[in-house]
């Protein structure tokens, strides 16, 4: 069965273009800010006009609104013990799934944040709190799922144990509208051996799988230029970095991977394009042609 893959390309000119450009490269998925992802975002709506060019440009693409993905702003810290802090990014979460279920998209990823405070039990239902609230304040069939994380100082979402106690805190009317992904840089930089072999990688699945009560529901492709358990979130394009190019092989065998957005996140060679160049990016063509070889 063929992937569904896709990139979080350049949205210069806006994010209209950015499917485009997805489009233009081969890809059938693509992940798009809706904001700024550096600032909370909790007060931005989206205006009607963006909607419609956007809506646009996927029936344009022949892209289905159900392979869109959101990432949600990188500062929402729905993990934190700070009241008003938690309550400023819970708010930027709900207003961030407004945004994706308003566009149409099919699912948003945000990364839970850090547990300063080191109870990471307490974390994770602050973190399932957060997405109860959005889920309740925003109805639809946009999907809003965890990423988990690369494991840095205190930061949520590394094991699947974390991942699996977040998602058990969701009411189970709203479980359906929830759940996770996995980042492959992220995987490895938290010292899940990836590279090791087709088996170790199957094992590694399994086992969030088996923890969290489901398989991914997307995935984040991406190699890894910190080493195995470096905790580095920097990516780097396929086989450029620690892990390689192999172990993406043996990804697009699993099984696990045939029905899901599979979006890579990696450097862009044209980033200095011009708003109104919808071209593909070179790095974009060469990434979907080596994954489509895997298939």
């Amino acid at each position: 069965m063929p992937r569904i893959i896709g990139s979080h390309t350049i949205d210069k000119g806006g994010i209209d273009k950015a499917a485009l450009r997805a489009a233009n490269a081969g890809l059938s998925a693509v992940q798009i800010f809706t904001a700024i992802p550096k600032y909370y975002g909790d007060k931005m709506s989206i205006r009607p006009e963006r909607i419609k060019r956007f809506r646009a440009a996927l029936e344009q693409a022949n892209m289905q609104p159900t392979n869109v993905m959101v990432h949600a702003a990188y500062v929402l810290n729905v993990s934190t013990e700070d009241a008003e802090m938690w309550a400023r990014a819970s708010a930027g979460l709900a207003k961030e799934m407004e945004r994706s279920t308003t566009l149409g998209a099919g699912s948003v990823c945000f990364h839970p944040g850090a547990a300063r405070d080191g109870d990471r039990e307490a974390a994770a239902r602050r973190v399932a709190k957060a997405i109860t609230a959005a889920l309740t304040t925003v109805s639809g069939d946009t999907k809003l799922l965890v990423e988990n994380t690369a494991g840095a100082g205190t930061t949520m979402g590394r094991t699947p144990e974390e991942i699996g106690t977040i998602l058990s805190h969701i009411p189970p009317k709203l479980r359906s509208r929830t759940g996770y992904g996995l980042d492959t840089c992220h995987l490895f930089s938290a010292g899940y051996d990836i590279s090791a072999s087709e088996k170790a990688l199957s094992g590694i699945l399994d086992t969030f799988e088996s923890i969290t009560g489901e398989p991914p529901s997307f995935f984040h492709l991406n190699d890894s230029i910190g080493t195995l358990g470096s905790n580095r979130d920097r990516h780097a394009l396929l086989g450029e970095g620690e892990i390689g190019s192999e172990p993406f092989r043996w990804l697009m065998r699993d099984k696990r991977t045939a029905k899901v957005p599979l979006i890579l996140e990696t450097p862009q060679q044209n980033t200095e394009i011009a708003e109104e160049d919808v071209s593909a990016d070179p790095y974009d063509v060469r990434m979907r042609e080596l994954l489509s070889g895997f298939e």
